[in-house]
């Protein structure tokens, strides 16, 4: 964790004493700082209720699929922390499967599915290459 990760844990865990001592995860979106800063952006403001993570991209990873209670911490590019989010809701979909209301709850760009499944298919092959 960031040192500005590590404060804000500290912080989030002061208020929340049943919080597990670290977070699920501390990270930034996207794989570059453009999009990675806009997407933190867009949390902190509120817009950006849900993400969509590949299943294969986390078992790639060693990462554990995400469960309902987690917490974590969303960063920058450059590793600072902007805000604690907790998981409220876990479904696995194939991409195909993925429908309007979600890409709206994403957020990112004109929210339509249209935009989310061109952005997301272009995102996982390269994070899957």
């Amino acid at each position: 964790m960031t040192p500005s990760a590590r404060q804000m844990w500290g912080r989030y865990r002061a208020c929340h004493p049943y919080t597990p001592e670290a977070p699920y995860e501390c990270f930034h979106f996207c794989d570059n700082r453009e999009d990675a800063d806009m997407c933190a952006d867009l949390v902190v403001s509120g817009i950006k209720r849900a993400t969509a993570a590949s299943v294969a991209e986390l078992e790639l990873s060693g990462m554990r699929q995400p469960v309902i209670g987690d917490v974590s911490i969303v960063t920058r590019w450059d590793g600072e922390a902007v805000a604690v989010i907790r998981t409220t809701h876990v479904e696995i979909r194939r991409l195909d499967d993925v429908d309007e209301a979600f890409a709206m709850r994403e957020g990112e760009g004109d929210k339509t599915l249209a935009w989310w499944r061109q952005a997301h298919e272009a995102y996982y092959r390269r994070a899957l290459a």
